[in-house]
């Protein structure tokens, strides 16, 4: 690869841990922000302009938008995390076979899940018991976002392979032009050409068309090391299985924990509509409140990907340590933010006059807020087992996360109304984190002998 214009991928075996993982993080938080920020604009814009039964219908899809695009993410971070390995370990040829391997089974499973998601959209918002007032609006937005998932996961693939070489800025870039793609194409399909709810869907899909072409031409001119021949797609079974093992377990981790969230959306909308908008409006906010968290995160599983390739152990520790540092201090600045601010955030989905709403969505703000540094620390020690190509017991956290969550939608939405919904995520965080805590040290012990 001497003399190739290699574009901003960055080797996270040499310098010192804290600064490399902060300076990786910071492009990547902007990057997660904006994606986040996709959910948002859908939400705000679809509020303010087509009214709170809107708002509610596009609301109750979240569940079912995590829980094929929360596999999505899963599956193809763990399979770039084969990618920063092979990067870690100098085998760059083992890189470019990764990449074709993540082609391979990203278009794979792209056809499976829009089959699976376009047919049975509508059976899984009924049996949600979603109310029937807003259940045709649900539909629509929904089976466009299924029937596009191909662009959702060729878009995750190939920012996720850029950051497994290092480059946490060139998919930042990306999605913010996508996402500005998306602010001026929803209002014009929403209002302009009257398309309303199925407007909004569509205007993502197609901002997420031309952003993957924008990741394709970059890919094309400034990452080299991305450039998949034809002889790469000749499969070795061993390497195949490897994808397979971490892709699929990850997958299965966002998905097992998106079945929990359904369960809670469940109970959610037996509690009407207000009570739907409200927590829609409200995890939006949330979603963006924890990107620092899960930025870190995942900056620690391209770290340690690529230093267990290199086999520099003593560094994922050090890294680990000071991750902590930082990502439980980012969690103290914005539970800070959603308390003292979280009302003025639901307002701007619902204006001032729906002040049940921006109560409710306030309480859960405040809730959530409290617990979010155990949502770090189970971020670091998720995503650094991960990266050490652990699935066991991140899986078996995202069992307990389950638990935890259809618990809250079984009994505690039954007792206490909205107050236990917003009470299902702090107890998944912490039921998820005490398997991951155990599991890290455990590991860290192993790996200091290791040295």
């Amino acid at each position: 690869m001497q003399g190739q214009n290699n574009g901003a991928v960055k080797d996270l075996t040499v310098g010192e841990p804290a600064r490399l993982i902060f300076y990786f993080t910071l492009p990547l938080l902007a990057g997660n922000v904006f994606q986040q920020l996709f959910g948002f604009v859908d939400t705000l814009i679809v509020g303010r302009f087509l009214g709170v039964e809107a708002l509610a219908a596009v609301g109750c899809t979240g569940p079912l938008m995590f829980l094929m695009l929360g596999f999505v993410f899963g599956m193809t971070s763990g399979f770039s995390i084969c990618t920063g390995q092979r990067f870690g370990a100098k085998d760059f040829d083992g890189v470019k076979r990764s990449a074709a391997i993540c082609i391979a089974l990203s278009f794979s499973a792209s056809i499976v899940l829009t089959i699976i998601g376009v047919i049975f959209c509508r059976d899984l918002l009924i049996v949600m018991n979603t109310p029937p007032e807003i259940l045709d609006g649900a539909h629509d937005f929904i089976g466009i976002i299924y029937g596009g998932v191909v662009m959702f996961i060729l878009h995750q693939m190939l920012t996720n392979l850029i950051r497994a070489l290092g480059d946490s800025k060139m998919p930042t870039v990306i999605q913010a032009t996508t996402l500005c793609i998306n602010i001026l194409l929803e209002p014009i399909a929403i209002i302009g050409l009257g398309l309303g709810i199925p407007g909004s869907a569509g205007a993502t899909i197609v901002a997420l068309t031309l952003g993957n072409i924008l990741c394709l031409f970059y890919i094309k001119k400034r990452v080299p090391y991305l450039h998949v021949r034809r002889e790469d797609f000749s499969f070795d079974r061993e390497f195949l299985i490897e994808h397979l093992k971490i892709g699929l377990s990850m997958g299965f981790q966002s998905s097992i924990i998106a079945i929990g969230a359904v369960a809670l959306q469940i109970a959610l909308n037996g509690l009407g509509s207000v009570a739907v908008a409200s927590f829609a409006a409200a995890h939006r906010v949330d979603g963006i409140a924890v990107m620092p968290m899960m930025s870190f995160g995942v900056a620690m599983a391209a770290y340690t990907a690529q230093n267990f390739g290199a086999k520099q152990f003593g560094r994922i520790v050090e890294g680990v340590k000071k991750c902590i540092f930082m990502s439980c201090s980012f969690s103290v600045l914005v539970a800070i933010f959603n308390i003292y601010l979280g009302a003025e955030m639901i307002e701007l989905f619902v204006g001032t006059e729906a002040q049940q709403v921006i109560e409710y969505g306030r309480l859960f703000l405040i809730i959530t807020g409290l617990s979010y540094w155990a949502l770090a620390l189970l971020f670091i020690f998720r995503f650094t087992l991960q990266g050490l190509g652990q699935s066991f017991v991140p899986t078996l956290a995202g069992i307990v996360e389950l638990i935890m969550r259809i618990a809250a939608a079984v009994f505690l939405v039954k007792w206490l109304g909205y107050l236990g919904a917003c009470l299902a995520a702090p107890m998944a965080w912490i039921g998820g984190l005490l398997p991951l805590a155990i599991a890290f040290f455990l590991t860290a012990r192993k790996l200091g002998r290791s040295v």
